[in-house]
């Protein structure tokens, strides 16, 4: 005898949650690494980094066919339709996080061409506060937690906040010693894709509380001291 189709979907629904999770700590691992490599000055490492990369993208597109599967073959209704949307709206946020690790490592590589700077301490506890939201929001993905949603989704203006202050910072030595604007351009551009991947932990914050609830969050998201620089988005390398 087949198994009951509502059965089927529970099977399918808890593969696709551990897919995630998988993918989610590979993502982690991956932009730890990248931060490792940038305050060991460890370029091998900053290679597997970047090399890491296609088995995100591999996970990803093995968690979209198994959602797509999952839409077509069972017709799910209600939270389970909810659940699966919100998983590969998930899998591509993840997916980007691991891309924005990659150009990390990228920049990583060209820092460590030059002599080692204290600038990139700031970038360090920057890093740290993202990987914290990362590990609390799939947390929260794994536990059906709205609180603990909430609580990555409200903590998106501290990212911002750091990332202004070390927006300053560098504009500030590159007005004071122009030698160091090629320097500092990298220096932004790492923590600029820090900031944005910080905003993908917010997505998927925003996706936990939409499947839990039903609904979309009504309010707008946190955001730091506006600066109008905040706004450039990080160079695909």
């Amino acid at each position: 005898m087949t198994e009951r189709p509502h059965i089927q979907l529970d099977d399918e629904l808890e593969n696709l949650t551990a897919q995630i999770t998988e993918m989610g700590g590979l993502v982690e691992l991956q932009l730890a690494n990248a931060l490792n490599a940038m305050s060991k000055r460890d370029s091998k490492m900053a290679q597997d980094v970047i090399a890491m990369d296609h088995d995100v993208n591999l996970q990803q597109q093995e968690i979209d066919i198994a959602a797509a599967t999952a839409l077509a073959l069972r017709q799910p209704v209600s939270r389970d339709l909810r659940e699966i949307i919100a998983t590969i709206k998930m899998s591509g946020d993840l997916e980007r996080i691991g891309d924005l690790a990659k150009n990390v490592a990228k920049r990583v590589l060209v820092l460590n061409q030059e002599e080692p700077v204290t600038l990139t301490h700031g970038l360090g506890r920057m890093g740290r506060q993202v990987l914290s939201q990362i590990k609390d929001v799939l947390d929260a993905y794994t536990a059906h937690s709205v609180s603990g949603a909430m609580e990555v989704w409200t903590s998106d203006d501290e990212i911002d906040e750091l990332y202004n202050s070390l927006l300053r910072e560098f504009l500030t030595y590159m007005m004071e010693d122009p030698r160091t604007i090629g320097l500092c351009t990298h220096l932004l551009f790492i923590a600029k894709n820090l900031e944005r991947a910080g905003d993908h932990a917010t997505n998927i914050a925003e996706m936990i509380y939409y499947i839990e609830k039903g609904e979309p969050m009504a309010e707008d998201r946190p955001k730091g001291t506006p600066n109008k620089l905040t706004d450039v988005k990080p160079k695909a390398d």
